[in-house]
């Protein structure tokens, strides 16, 4: 073979590989433009709030009698924010719930005063214990803790204006934050199921969305 070939074969050998590097340059900038430019028509109408973003829903259902359903968002950091779903049976009564005691058990859960990081006086209750009790014109129903941990708050706000309960259960209206431990989280956790599993058991309306509070102790978590 002449030099001439030879010199050919390397330039067509030279021209394809920096073809195939153009090409795979061309893909990766591809990429990285889908990336930071993303289809704006498959962006959400309501951006996620932070606080969406870093908590997780879960459901206790038929805790501990028929459709005594509540929710558990959980942050990465292992808190729990309790409430009631949308499913739950007080608000299948005429009128919703009119009334909420936290004065159940032996103590009055309202007068919870937990204090610094290390959330000291924090009362430790077991998954089944009872939180408070909300009414409704027909009868009354307990709330429990769902998880056992720390009880570090309750939503007093819910004490002078129960209707929150049936306007924004899943926001204004939560019951109480709880603080379990990981090993506790770990066992009850499969017992709960996920918010796209609820929406087909309790079959519930498919925009149901992951909202919670943003009160003080959920802030210092953001």
């Amino acid at each position: 073979m002449s030099t001439i070939e030879n010199d050919k074969i390397i330039d067509e050998s030279n021209t394809e590989t920096e073809l195939k590097e153009e090409k795979n340059e061309e893909e990766e900038e591809d990429d990285l433009s889908k990336l930071l430019q993303p289809d704006v028509q498959n962006l959400p109408l309501i951006p996620p709030s932070a606080v969406e973003t870093n908590f997780v829903t879960y459901f206790a259902l038929d805790f501990t009698k028929p459709a005594h359903d509540q929710y558990i968002y959980r942050h990465a950091n292992g808190l729990c924010v309790i409430g009631l779903a949308p499913s739950h049976i007080a608000f299948k009564d005429e009128g919703g719930i009119i009334f909420i005691d936290y004065n159940v058990g032996k103590s009055d859960r309202s007068g919870v005063k937990v204090t610094g990081k290390r959330k000291k006086n924090a009362q430790q209750f077991e998954a089944n214990t009872a939180l408070c009790k909300v009414s409704t014109k027909k009868d009354s129903y307990i709330v429990r803790c769902c998880v056992k941990g720390s009880l570090l708050e309750v939503n007093q706000q819910l004490v002078t204006h129960p209707e929150l309960l049936n306007v924004s259960a899943n926001r204004e209206g939560y019951i109480a934050i709880m603080m379990p431990r990981p090993a506790d989280w770990l066992k009850v956790k499969a017992s709960l199921v996920s918010l796209e599993e609820y929406k087909k058991m309790r079959e519930v309306s498919s925009d149901i969305k992951h909202v919670v509070p943003c009160n003080d102790t959920l802030k210092e978590t953001l």
